[in-house]
């Protein structure tokens, strides 16, 4: 679907197009909204399409989802043997239910991560003995052995990027062998989804980088992937003049414990920085290590007191951070799409950002709608943090057009209308292939269904 004929479509409820409303089922092994894409994904992308008039149920396990008004949950519990304060425990016999959590269990004790494998067994079952409730399924990126064969209904899966990408920076940063061997160990699960991935008919990306990755590293024929961006919730992230901004704050979204964000980078950068501008400060929206590259890098830099991590804040919260801001950072490795870059542009708060993975597709030019410098570069970092820090009407100029860029691409309803488009597709792509009598002829896709 071209970006006009989404744009077209936005103005529209689906009951105006002709097309009847869908039945979707989205799965989420992994829904945390505070923490990486997924949950935030899964929010918005189910809020718009119940605002297209589809009827969305989320179906997923711990951490939940948070998700808005008129979007039920349906809870497919796991072990949750990852939760805080007490991650890799083990639980009690009683919490034992069936097989599936005897092989969560066991495979955490083999120092794996089972939750893609597990969470796709509990789907299967609970999608099998709901045969006829949904028009079509889609899995976010579980890619679990469970969900191959017949579910029900055609199955659309998004992949955001391939963990083997999360594997390969995991590895090159890992000290020791004991350390990669543990690494590989954590990201067996990758074998499946590569598996998995090959045989899948219709697969959902966020950007043509994205895209090349999955056919890369996956396996993936081409012409089965399709690039529906996403985007930002553009009425909550937006410019507001009356929070102050504060000088010299630097704003980022990374956790201290993932090489792929690139937060050691930042830090050295921050260093340099401060030796010109002492008041230049970085508040980072992520979880603390306490050790690690990261951590021993603000020790050795001696920025306890200008770094502040904060974590599992409220939405207005996180707006009014980003914008209270001189400059957001995004200083990724690899990114298969960066809402922190589409959210902060939202804001009109200057952006400044690598050219890792699908960043550029978001960010834009460099010097036109953000500064852009290459990945692992902790002197351009410190370079375009001194120029925005030293230079309003850069500031002014970048942020302005960083929100016009979001709002003419990126936004969860053009994501919604492009996703529903793909859905259709895949429904008609098994009618068409499903045996008929002889003598009978197709329904038009268009046609509601017998049981609509």
């Amino acid at each position: 679907m071209s970006a006009e004929a989404v744009q077209a479509a936005a103005a529209r409820p689906a009951e105006a197009t002709g097309d009847r409303p869908l039945r979707i089922a989205l799965l989420t092994y992994k829904g945390n909204p505070f923490c990486g894409g997924q949950g935030v994904y899964v929010r918005h992308l189910s809020r718009e399409l119940a605002g297209l008039g589809h009827s969305v149920e989320v179906i997923g396990a711990q951490p939940y989802p948070v998700l808005d008004a008129g979007v039920p949950l349906t809870e497919l519990p796991s072990l949750d043997l990852y939760r805080q304060p007490d991650p890799f425990r083990t639980p009690k016999r009683d919490e034992y239910r069936d097989w599936i959590d005897a092989l969560e269990v066991g495979t955490m004790w083999t120092g794996g991560f089972p939750e893609p494998l597990t969470f796709s067994l509990r789907a299967r079952r609970h999608l099998t003995a709901r045969r006829g409730d949904f028009d079509v399924i889609h899995d976010n990126q579980t890619l679990g052995y469970g969900l191959l064969g017949d579910l029900g209904a055609p199955l659309v899966t998004t992949i955001h990027h391939p963990i083997t990408v999360d594997r390969q920076l995991d590895l090159d940063a890992a000290d020791g062998w004991r350390r990669r061997a543990s690494v590989r160990r954590w990201y067996g699960f990758t074998r499946m989804q590569k598996r998995v991935a090959r045989r899948l008919p219709s697969v959902l990306t966020v950007s043509g980088s994205s895209a090349q990755e999955i056919t890369d590293h996956l396996g993936v024929r081409q012409d089965r992937i399709h690039v529906v961006h996403i985007g930002a919730d553009t009425d909550l992230f937006s410019p507001d003049p009356s929070v102050p901004e504060v000088p010299g704050r630097i704003v980022t979204t990374s956790s201290a414990d993932v090489p792929l964000k690139g937060l050691i980078h930042l830090v050295e950068a921050l260093a340099k920085v401060r030796t010109e501008n002492p008041g230049a400060h970085l508040v980072v929206v992520g979880k603390r290590a306490d050790d690690g590259p990261v951590a021993a890098a603000i020790e050795r830099f001696g920025l306890g007191g200008a770094i502040e991590f904060v974590k599992g804040i409220s939405d207005a919260e996180l707006v009014d951070l980003v914008r209270s801001a001189q400059v957001a950072c995004v200083p990724s490795l690899y990114e298969g799409f960066s809402l922190p870059a589409a959210e902060a542009m939202a804001t009109g708060t200057p952006l400044l950002a690598t050219t890792g993975g699908a960043i550029p597709e978001v960010a834009g030019p460099d010097g036109e709608t953000c500064l852009a410098v290459p990945p692992g570069d902790a002197d351009a970092l410190a370079a375009g943090l001194h120029r925005l820090l030293g230079d309003a009407d850069l500031r002014r100029r970048l942020g302005a057009a960083g929100r016009a860029r979001v709002l003419s691409r990126f936004t969860w309803r053009q994501a919604a209308i492009g996703t529903a488009e793909r859905y259709r597709e895949a429904i008609a792509r098994q009618a068409d292939a499903r045996p008929r009598p002889a003598g009978s002829t197709a329904v038009p896709a268009a046609e509601p269904a017998a049981h609509a």
